[in-house]
């Protein structure tokens, strides 16, 4: 694998908990055990996780460093793997979460622990949007893995933002990826 550094971006009212984030966890723990591996909790401002990972990453190699993001993770990502010049993966990415987003301003719970709370600020919008990447520079970096049935994000805006990356197209699935363990090795051949 030359990969030796993966970092994993859950979604928005996710966590580390996901089911995608463990199973991706163990089958990196098994399959590539010297990988340093690293999914952290992200802050609900998007500019405070993004200058939380760039700080806790500082001193990974760009050049064997890749990522994984799920929904808004995966808008992360693609900020993160054009600033890298990365490899990076997405599920089910998110495009234009300014936009998505903007109508859950306020009190949030945490999908996976409804007991955690967070406020989603009117200030945060602003934040997506300093960071949308307008068009990806190497479509040969992305791999996704987007499910026509999404009911949160649109799969033809998704693909089409991936013009030109390796596109695993589902024909049915849900945002959460729900059947994601039997897409996890094409995820992890990806960044051999």
């Amino acid at each position: 694998m030359h990969t030796t550094h993966l970092l994993y971006l859950h979604g928005f009212r996710s966590s580390p908990a996901s089911t995608k984030a463990r199973l991706t966890a163990v089958a990196v723990a098994e399959r590539f055990p010297d990988v340093t591996w690293l999914c952290p909790a992200l802050p609900a401002s998007p500019k405070q996780a993004i200058a939380e990972v760039l700080q806790t990453t500082a001193d990974w190699p760009p050049a064997t460093t890749a990522v994984i993001g799920s929904s808004l993770g995966g808008f992360y990502a693609t900020r993160l793997a054009e600033r890298w010049g990365c490899k990076a993966v997405l599920l089910n990415p998110a495009v234009r979460p300014a936009r998505d987003l903007a109508a859950h301003l306020g009190n949030q719970t945490v999908w996976h622990d409804p007991d955690q709370h967070f406020v989603f600020e009117a200030a945060y919008v602003d934040e997506l949007i300093a960071q949308e990447v307008a068009r990806i520079t190497k479509p040969e970096r992305y791999f996704a893995v987007i499910a026509k049935g999404d009911e949160v994000l649109n799969w033809r805006e998704m693909t089409g933002h991936y013009a030109g990356a390796a596109i695993k197209l589902l024909p049915g699935g849900d945002h959460a990826l729900s059947d994601y363990d039997k897409h996890l090795g094409a995820v992890l051949d990806f960044l051999v």
